[in-house]
């Protein structure tokens, strides 16, 4: 578990529960920054030609074949995703093959899954709008069908077109561990360790993990960089016959946007980035971030009940102390520890919509009984009724460290517990061990420490930032902003609560249309409250 970039298919599956709950997939500041690297203006592979079908280069990679930029998809009915239903006839399916090493355009194939609603206006169609709902490791072909309710006024000049990147789901999707090794590491992992052998139990779990995925995944780990993922998109952009890539990214898919921005100034269209991750914050400065983001919203949750922020935080800092040593009964015979108390925590802080969820399960913990906070932190880990799970923490485990080169020693991960603890006695601990414990002995190097999101040459692109997300704090969009470049970043603030703001806020939603639908760019600094 690790409160990393979640996609904002956790909001609405905590809203979707909400009915369960009564009777019943950081998010980030962490996701690795990983730098972005290769040249600007350019198609993935030598020129810097926006034409549709053309292949061409990022600076010092081989031309791709025009077998790879050619592709024409062919659009099928879509199958039903596991334990779910199939998305309607108004759905289209299909899969297109990227290089899985930029470096070798000729040689190994990925398969990457993609979902399309074609525009209901195709005189005034402007093109495709492709969609990253965050994690990473999030299914945009299962979860753009989800929300394509709130984009529906973009679907009238729109294609929406959802993708699974490299490494998740229907694209060659990463696997590390079975459903009983992710069992078993729930029930025995102790996340905020405080003793020798809980240390080295630990780490080691963090070790198994990245072994695991070698094992089963091999050489595709080394190749699920967020860079490698944004040449994907300039592929899909061949393929689907585009001149410009417009592109709606949330959380991680900000991230994911900036680096096609970076790498493909001058194919980048319009470009929507909503809950930002900063671009300039190393694998501590995330975990920082998150550990202020996730504080600051459960203050504000807390001065929402009346209880207020002090009296509540320290109530939840008992709690756990004491699941720590005794961990809850729950109905179905799993026990709530304290490391599930907190995954069951953070969910319902995504959405003020779901704060009501945390009231309950917080009062049921204290009366002795850990089945609501249980149930959260199974969604948070994607597990379902069954015991099986979802392998999209595999991928956002994967993809966040092949995307950064910090490997923090548990000595360094120590030396952040009295600073962690002080901003937050409640995720502090857990946050600055996470530091040590997500990429350790991974198999593979990563890319950087930081992106560079620079953008010369890029029309402007919507930066949206709330300033209660507890995820990517609101701090990271003018960041990501400023990176971006003069004339290229344009913020816009929501004053609200929750991890994202498109569909929520109705300024922010207007704001966002008006420039996708009519091209009119907001002021930079643009307020909506």
């Amino acid at each position: 578990m690790t409160m990393r970039v979640r996609a904002v298919a956790i909001v609405a599956t905590a809203a979707v529960v909400a009915g369960l709950a009564s009777g019943c997939q950081a998010g980030d500041g962490g996701s690795g920054g990983g730098a972005a690297s290769g040249g600007s203006g350019a198609t993935p592979g030598g020129s810097a030609s926006t034409a549709p079908g053309r292949p061409g280069t990022t600076a010092g990679m081989p031309t791709l074949p025009a077998s790879l930029t050619g592709q024409k998809p062919k659009w099928q009915s879509c199958e039903a995703p596991e334990g779910g239903d199939a998305p309607g006839a108004s759905w289209r399916c299909a899969s297109v093959k990227v290089p899985l090493d930029y470096a070798k355009p000729q040689g190994e194939t990925l398969s990457v899954a993609l979902i399309r609603k074609e525009a209901r206006d195709r005189s005034g169609r402007i093109g495709s709008l492709l969609f990253n709902f965050g994690g990473p490791g999030a299914s945009g072909v299962e979860m753009l069908p989800d929300f394509a309710p709130d984009y529906d006024a973009l679907n009238a000049r729109y294609d929406l077109v959802g993708f699974d990147p490299r490494g998740v789901g229907g694209s060659s999707a990463v696997v590390c561990r079975s459903d009983e090794e992710q069992a078993a590491s729930e029930a025995r992992a102790d996340l905020t360790p405080d003793t020798p052998a809980e240390e080295a139990a630990y780490l080691k779990d963090g070790a198994d993990f990245g072994a695991g995925c070698a094992r089963r995944s091999g050489r595709l780990i080394a190749h699920v960089t967020t860079s490698n993922t944004a040449r994907d998109m300039d592929v899909l952009r061949h393929v689907l016959g585009d001149a410009k890539l417009h592109y709606f990214g949330v959380s991680y898919g900000t991230q994911l946007g900036a680096a096609y921005a970076h790498l493909f100034p001058g194919n980048a269209g319009r470009t929507v980035l909503d809950a930002v991750v900063d671009p300039t914050a190393d694998t501590k400065g995330h975990a920082r971030h998150q550990t202020t983001g996730f504080q600051r919203a459960l203050n504000n949750y807390f001065t929402s009940t009346g209880e207020g922020a002090a009296a509540g935080t320290a109530r939840v800092a008992r709690l756990l102390e004491r699941l720590d040593g005794q961990p809850l009964p729950t109905t179905g015979g799993r026990k709530l520890t304290e490391g599930l108390a907190l995954t069951g925590i953070v969910l319902p802080l995504y959405s003020e919509s779901s704060w009501p969820l945390l009231t309950e399960a917080l009062e049921e913990a204290e009366d002795g009984r850990g089945d609501a906070l249980l149930r959260l932190a199974d969604m948070y880990n994607d597990r379902d009724t069954d015991g099986s799970y979802g392998t999209d923490s595999h991928a956002q485990r994967a993809i966040s460290c092949a995307d950064s080169d910090q490997r923090p020693t548990a000595a360094e991960a120590k030396a952040l517990l009295p600073e962690f603890r002080r901003i937050s006695p409640v995720f502090g601990a857990f946050l600055a061990w996470d530091t040590a414990g997500w990429c350790a002995d991974w198999p593979v190097k990563g890319e950087g420490s930081t992106q560079d999101v620079s953008a010369p040459g890029a029309g402007p692109i919507l930066v949206v930032g709330t300033t209660g997300d507890p995820a990517t704090p609101y701090e990271g969009a003018r960041r990501m902003a400023d990176g971006l470049g003069d004339g290229v970043g344009v913020l816009v603030t929501n004053k609200g609560e929750g991890h994202g703001a498109y569909g929520s806020s109705p300024c922010v939603t207007r704001t966002v249309d008006d420039y996708l639908l009519r091209a009119k760019v907001p002021q930079d600094g643009t307020t909506c409250s």
